[in-house]
């Protein structure tokens, strides 16, 4: 079996060279409180921008398209919230977290829709980048592409803490730009009355935005614990869940308003025009300023997901074969994520918000199970307690196919099938329904009430006993395994 521990302050050097191996706790470092800027910044961009255009460009007016958003990412950061708080417990990366639920190999199929996940949204955030440079500069467009995306790549090569010093100024620079934006366009814009009529809800793109909003907050539960492995373990949940919850629904909400007010005052251009077009209207000469931050935030989500994309990588090839954990290996699953979302990024068609649209419906309907499994595990299931080695182990305590955690996963989404609202398909309740898409709300019970059902014949006790024999020197000063009351359940206390 590898070594999952021996090196010393590898996040901290110039390159980080941990991947998806354990973070000893003489590695750990930072502030609970620096997990806001984090997701401040990775909501604040212009793939945000877009996420708040759905609803608008379906018919729905301004009020009422804003009431979506508010909703819509308020339920969704409340998943990705309480994933951010294992990274800390458990000192691993998101995606290698699954293998519990879903076994060693198992884990595969929601990796495999994670991968998706990372490499789609970068091929949006450089067709977004592509446009908006375009915008503010003019020029070919293969060059500002090449150009933005190598630039996320220095970013992610570095990995950990580069990403996290730069989150944290460009919330800065955020705040102040998005709050000029917001009181100017608040006192000086001009709606029509039909942009304020509350007397005008439609259903459908209500849910839509709504649901878009909510599954753009969803995604990032795929790598939300990346984020958090290397602070302390003693941050404490509650800490670790607001400050991420703080950011990400901030971030997020009032970056998808400032695209719904966008698309309401421009519904004809595209969405880098109409943005800047607003910004023009509201404050003249301040819409290039505006793209220009919004471009320096994408740049960082980009590497984000380049970094999530790698790690992924890692995960799939560590299942498949035994991968040594080095930088160099983390730098060839980084060089194929970067190919690989800018090859899509180019063989991209025009219609960018649509397709967005249906992108983000995709992934809510397969990461909604996903989510459902893996925080039941982790806070009512094992609460909490599991063996890092044998997450590592392919003939370990959690299998190579876990059969619950997979049908679990089946049942919640043939579960929402009916519920599907999206151009390829539309199921026989979403038709009853008038085309409205429910399935996330039938996904996250049905997923869950059946991986609690599934676990009743779980051996906890045992597993327990023998992930202390496992972990026994993981962390042999700070980590230590005993008894507790008359039974002899092996349980974690952390000094």
């Amino acid at each position: 079996m590898r070594t999952l521990t021996g090196r010393r302050s590898d996040a901290t050097g110039t390159i980080e060279r941990r991947s998806i191996d354990y973070v000893p706790l003489a590695e750990r470092h930072g502030n609970v409180w620096d997990l806001w800027p984090v997701w401040f910044a990775g909501g604040a961009h212009l793939a945000t921008v877009a996420t708040g255009v759905v609803g608008i460009a379906l018919g729905g007016n301004l009020v009422w398209m804003a009431i979506a958003v508010v909703l819509g990412s308020a339920f969704g950061t409340f998943f990705m919230a309480f994933h951010s708080t294992q990274g800390p417990q458990l000192g691993l990366p998101q995606m290698i977290q699954s293998r519990p639920q879903f076994g060693f190999v198992g884990a595969l199929l929601i990796w495999g829709v994670a991968l998706i996940s990372f490499i789609g949204y970068n091929a949006f955030n450089e067709i977004l980048a592509e446009q908006t440079i375009h915008s503010l500069y003019g020029g070919p467009p293969m060059p500002s592409l090449i150009g933005f995306t190598l630039l996320a790549a220095v970013v992610a090569i570095a990995g950990y803490d580069l990403i996290h010093a730069a989150q944290r100024w460009i919330s800065y620079v955020l705040i102040i730009v998005l709050g000029v934006f917001s009181v100017a366009v608040a006192t000086r814009m001009t709606y029509t009355p039909h942009e304020f009529d509350l007397g005008r809800f439609d259903t459908i793109p209500f849910l839509a935005q709504g649901f878009a909003a909510a599954a753009y907050q969803v995604t990032w539960s795929t790598c939300v614990s990346d984020y958090s492995r290397y602070l302390p373990r003693d941050v404490g949940v509650r800490a670790s869940f607001w400050w991420t919850y703080l950011g990400a629904f901030l971030g997020g909400t009032w970056t998808m308003l400032v695209g719904t007010a966008a698309a309401a005052a421009f519904p004809r251009l595209q969405i880098v025009d109409a943005l800047r077009a607003t910004a023009d209207a509201a404050l003249p000469g301040f819409g290039n300023p505006l793209l220009l931050c919004s471009l320096l935030g994408l740049v960082t989500i980009t590497s984000v997901n380049f970094y999530g994309a790698s790690l992924t990588l890692l995960s799939i090839a560590d299942s498949i074969a035994s991968v040594r954990l080095t930088l160099t290996t983390r730098l060839l699953a980084l060089g194929i994520a970067i190919v690989g979302s800018a090859l899509i990024a180019v063989a991209a068609s025009g219609d960018f918000i649509e397709r967005f649209g249906e992108f983000l419906n995709l992934l809510l309907y397969l990461f909604t199970p996903w989510t459902a499994i893996n925080l039941v595990d982790f806070y009512w299931v094992r609460k909490g307690h599991y063996s890092v080695r044998e997450i590592f182990n392919p003939h370990g305590i959690y299998g190579r196919w876990s059969w619950r955690g997979l049908t679990a996963y089946g049942a919640g989404f043939l579960a929402m099938v009916p519920f599907f609202s999206i151009s390829i398909y539309t199921g026989p309740v979403a038709r009853l329904l008038g085309g409205a898409d429910i399935a996330m709300l039938i996904g996250l019970p049905v997923s869950a009430l059946t991986y609690l059902w599934a676990c009743r014949s779980l051996d906890l006790e045992t597993e327990w006993h023998r992930a202390a024999r496992a972990d026994a020197d993981l962390e042999p000063v700070a980590d230590t395994w005993v008894s507790v009351g008359s039974e002899t359940a092996a349980r974690a206390v952390y000094r």
